[in-house]
């Protein structure tokens, strides 16, 4: 695939935005409306065949704060990652990841009999996007609150161990999908061993 860097990071950072304030301006009956068509809703994929859901869920926020970090997150760690990977290969992994982890989701809503549930947001696939970095750059230095210096793949197994604890423990915020984000962690790594033949493990225990 010929390299290519168009900044694909900041096209998904603004249709992100844009569809956050459309549904915050233009009334509750339209958010109303946009959720049911684009999150994805175990409920509606089984009934109504809304398969595309697995793809748009990735577009919604439910706060300001969800949108804040999720995009930040993006910003920080996209950026460097397109630019390794070029546009398209990092499109293809954005939405690979991103929409196997709301397939594994429904998989899990729907067996535990979450059938109304919707899922929303960035976060499966920005799990993907920060084990890309941490793999790309290992010895990256990342400040948490811009204050505690770690390097980049202690951040990403810390904040998967944490999303894993959540998991098991029931702890955290509850509308957190704790597995969404724990599903494009793991369909990252899958990633990388199939698609580029590279062992994360490896990268991420190099000193």
């Amino acid at each position: 695939m010929k390299y290519s860097n168009i900044g694909a990071v900041y096209w998904l950072i603004g249709i992100n935005l844009l569809v956050f304030i459309a549904m915050r301006f233009l009334g509750s009956q339209f958010s109303n409306n946009m959720i049911t068509r684009m999150a994805m809703i175990p409920l509606g994929i089984v009934h109504y065949k809304m398969i595309w859901t697995f793809v748009t869920y990735m577009f919604l926020h439910g706060s300001i704060t969800h949108i804040l970090f999720n995009m930040l997150g993006l910003f920080i760690f996209g950026i460097h990652v397109e630019r390794q990977m070029g546009s398209r290969e990092f499109l293809l992994y954005y939405f690979v990841t991103g929409t196997l982890a709301g397939a594994f989701s429904f998989c899990v809503y729907y067996l535990t009999g979450n059938y109304l549930i919707a899922l929303m947001g960035a976060s499966g696939a920005l799990f993907a996007v920060e084990l890309a970095y941490a793999v790309f750059f290992p010895d990256s230095i990342v400040y948490i609150w811009g204050i505690l210096p770690l390097r980049a793949p202690v951040m990403v197994l810390g904040f998967t161990a944490l999303e894993l604890f959540f998991a098991l423990s029931g702890g955290g915020r509850g509308n957190v999908a704790h597995l969404t984000h724990l599903a494009g962690f793991a369909f990252g790594w899958i990633y990388f061993m199939l698609r580029f033949r590279i062992s994360p493990l490896k990268r991420l225990m190099r000193r």
